[in-house]
């Protein structure tokens, strides 16, 4: 499971942050997650839950920004959902090659004292 390492991670850049702004403690996190990046919120979450004791998150909570996969399709010049890898556009049924969002994640905000 990929998402303890990412959580590692994205604890440890939040520790660093937290530092660096002379704070001793997170309250909040909060990453996002593209609905293609691969990552299963739910493990996240767990991971998080596994993870965070003994680090400056040790009492944060974690909220995760749930970011659906956008195409757009440039002969409508309008962007629409993908439900799968299948990008078509729906009001025109041109192939769309460009993604605008679903491959995100990022720790998103912070909050600390």
């Amino acid at each position: 499971m990929h998402e303890f390492s990412i959580m590692q991670s994205a604890l440890a850049t939040a520790a660093e942050k937290t530092r660096a702004a002379g704070a001793t403690q997170i309250h909040r996190l909060q990453v996002r997650i593209g609905a293609l990046s691969g990552v299963v919120p739910e493990a996240l979450r767990f991971a998080f839950d596994a993870l965070k004791e003994g680090t400056p998150a040790a009492q944060a909570a974690f909220e995760i920004e749930r970011v659906p996969a956008i195409s757009w399709c440039a002969a409508c010049a309008a962007e629409f959902a993908v439900a799968d890898l299948h990008y078509e556009c729906p009001r025109c049924h041109q192939p769309s090659g460009e993604l605008r969002r679903g491959w995100e994640l990022e720790l998103s905000s912070l909050e600390i004292s």
